[in-house]
């Protein structure tokens, strides 16, 4: 619960306490702090248990931190095989560095002849225009305003 607390902030936290409630009131405080701790965890397990109980029996393995998102995606390409073969023959870096390449004009094989730029395709909008005269105003698109 508190994994990521130092050592410093401990004692930090431990003088702070003694200076607000004082030694003398500063054990009944702890009592109650944990005594509040422990009908939280209860609630909460007890909430957990009965929306288990309703779901029904195919739900009986449900965990909460499964409705995180990450988690959830994590855990369905990590148990799904047709996931994994679909994974294992795509090459996301390949199709990364031959989209890069692509843009930057730097002509591969896997890239269709349209991006680039091959005669009889379409022009290239990827690539840089001639720059214009400092005396001289840039076209003007009224689209694009």
């Amino acid at each position: 619960m508190f994994n990521d607390i130092g050592a410093l902030e401990l004692v930090t936290l431990v003088v702070l306490a003694v200076l607000v409630f004082g030694p003398d009131k500063l054990p009944k405080v702890i009592q109650d702090v944990s005594r509040f701790v422990r009908k939280v965890r209860e609630f909460s397990d007890n909430a957990k248990h009965d929306i288990r109980s309703e779901l029904g029996p195919e739900f009986k393995d449900f965990e909460f931190e499964d409705l995180n998102p990450k988690t959830f995606i994590r855990k369905q390409l990590a148990e799904n095989d047709d996931l994994k073969e679909i994974r294992s023959s795509f090459d996301l870096k390949k199709e990364i560095n031959d989209v890069a390449d692509a843009v930057n004009g730097k002509e591969t094989d896997t890239v269709p002849a349209a991006v680039n730029g091959s005669p009889g395709a379409a022009p290239d909008l990827l690539k840089k225009r001639e720059t214009v005269d400092q005396g001289e105003r840039p076209p003007f698109d009224a689209d694009a305003t």
